[in-house]
């Protein structure tokens, strides 16, 4: 998997148990700890965030909210 970048919204792959975090909970990419390896942060609606936790880009699937254009 490429690069993600600072503040990419990310949805978990798998579910982190010791974090409470199931598959699927949507978080922002907030610091790169090491390769392959971002702390996320895990927001309410409200943007009070309720988790952070440490995760391998590999547990990780960045979100697009526009399709991306290819040229013609």
């Amino acid at each position: 998997m490429a690069d993600l970048e600072m503040l990419s919204l990310v949805a978990l792959t798998e579910d982190l148990s010791a974090k409470g975090l199931l598959r699927g909970q949507v978080g922002t990419i907030v610091e790169k700890l090491a390769p392959g390896i971002y702390e996320v942060e895990f927001s309410d609606d409200a943007g009070r965030t309720y988790a952070m936790a440490p995760v391998p880009s590999s547990l990780l699937m960045r979100l697009h909210h526009e399709p991306k254009h290819h040229a013609a």
